[in-house]
């Protein structure tokens, strides 16, 4: 009996191996130019299947990592089995109790348009596409996580799969160690079939994306700072440089052009988050204003990020401050090869230790840079990277060397996620619950 053939035996859902039509698609990663080489691609029908697979694998020696939508993939996956969930559906909505049960294939977008009638909202980020438990293993960094801090303490209970194929609820009450560990510690502990979480109150919402030519970028980039010196926390205010490419599907007075944007949103009426941000609108010459009162569906509009998978180069770094010398670094030179330079403002509740928190922990850093290259070829890539590493440099007394889980790169370690004491307990938890390391995150913890 071949390899493949006995997964078949094993699971219902769809296997593939190499040869079989389709596999090569099935085992790519959301980011095109991360390189996978799986053994196997196993897309589970339901729980009991993702059982039944964690069983096999625990009982031959293999090993499996779980891959819902393939995002925050680093490419350590040769010879394991890659897990997809996308058929674990199902959002269960509970307003009078504001909490929500999803299964493990839900990406965020379709939460949201639950939610949303209700005045309830998840923590979610800037897309729409990404899946939710993936993201909430690894902390989920939300629109709303100054306000309600990492979506990873909202996490009420877990439904699991453990390395020997048996199903369990985990909570806080039933085992604190693991619980712990999944809430921001990746995917490294269980496989998680279903989770449910708090919802946050979000009865008035407003938000959207002001644009302007690249130009204004030193009056918005000051408008920016002074916005988030005393920002309240239901306040969230993002700074980006964007190169944008000649696309046939932007609109003809945006293609190809830079610009320098400001995205934001607030938990409460227009008057009074028009207020906070009236400096932006002592900028003159803006190309877009979005700005307005909108559901909590429409969030992962602001950003109109893309939702298709693609190729590009990411780096992200937390910074200590941002001062006349950052802010001089990131405006010196053009941004190119780079698509976006990006600073989220943090703070607020992401600045305090949450009361039972998991493993994601809290950032004193008030500001985090994100820099991503798009690279559809791979001879791009150098000067992407090289221009990453340069603006780094500039700033290298500012940047602290931590980063959240889900900000890792490729070739990136899961050490620079946490502080010493939680990756010892982490991994004191992987070698636990794990000793054969059937289990495999995208970032391991004992790697």
């Amino acid at each position: 009996m071949t390899f493949g053939d006995d997964l078949r035996r094993t699971v219902r859902g769809r296997v593939l191996v190499a040869g079989d039509e389709g596999f090569e698609q099935a085992g790519k990663a959301w980011n095109l130019s991360v390189d996978q080489r799986v053994r196997a691609v196993v897309e589970a029908e339901d729980a009991d299947d993702v059982a039944a697979l964690a069983a096999h694998a625990h009982r031959v020696g293999l090993s499996v990592a779980a891959q819902p939508s393939g995002h925050g993939a680093s490419g350590d996956t040769d010879g394991v089995i890659l897990l997809r969930t996308r058929r674990l559906g199902g959002v269960e909505v509970r307003p009078e109790r504001r909490t929500a049960r999803v299964g493990a294939g839900v990406a965020w977008g379709e939460v949201l348009s639950a939610t949303s009638p209700h005045g309830l909202t998840g923590l979610a980020g800037s897309s729409p596409a990404p899946n939710v438990v993936g993201y909430t293993l690894g902390g989920g960094l939300s629109w709303f996580s100054r306000r309600y801090g990492f979506a990873a303490d909202s996490v009420r209970a877990f439904e699991v799969v453990d390395v020997e194929g048996r199903r369990g609820t985990v909570t806080a009450d039933s085992d604190a160690e693991l619980f712990w560990a999944l809430r921001g510690g990746g995917g490294d502990f269980a496989l998680v079939t279903a989770i449910e979480f708090d919802l946050h109150p979000a009865p008035a919402l407003y938000g959207g994306r002001v644009m302007w030519p690249v130009e204004r970028a030193p009056e918005v980039l000051a408008a920016f700072r002074e916005i988030t010196e005393d920002a309240p926390e239901e306040l969230t205010v993002w700074f980006q440089l964007l190169n944008l490419p000649p696309l046939p599907e932007l609109p003809e007075f945006l293609r190809g052009r830079s610009v320098v944007t400001v995205d934001t949103t607030f938990l409460g009426e227009e008057g009074e988050a028009r207020a906070l941000l009236r400096r932006l609108d002592e900028i003159d010459g803006s190309i877009i204003d979005s700005r307005g009162t909108l559901p909590v569906a429409e969030l992962g509009g602001i950003c109109a990020e893309p939702t298709a998978p693609s190729h590009s180069l990411a780096r992200g770094e937390l910074l200590t401050a941002l001062d006349d010398t950052v802010a001089g670094a990131l405006l010196a030179e053009p941004t190119a090869p780079l698509a976006v330079v990006q600073l989220r403002h943090l703070g607020g509740a992401l600045a305090r230790p949450a009361e039972g928190g998991g493993a994601c922990g809290h950032f004193a850093e008030p500001y985090i840079l994100g820099l991503i290259g798009v690279v559809p070829a791979p001879e791009l890539v150098p000067a992407v990277a090289d221009r990453q590493e340069a603006i780094v440099a500039r700033l290298a007394r500012y940047v602290s060397g931590r980063k959240p889980f889900t900000y890792l790169g490729k070739g990136e370690r899961a050490a620079a996620a946490f502080p010493d004491d939680a990756l010892a307990r982490l991994r004191d938890v992987k070698r636990a619950r794990d000793p054969r390391g059937v289990f495999r995150s995208n970032h391991p913890v004992l790697d």
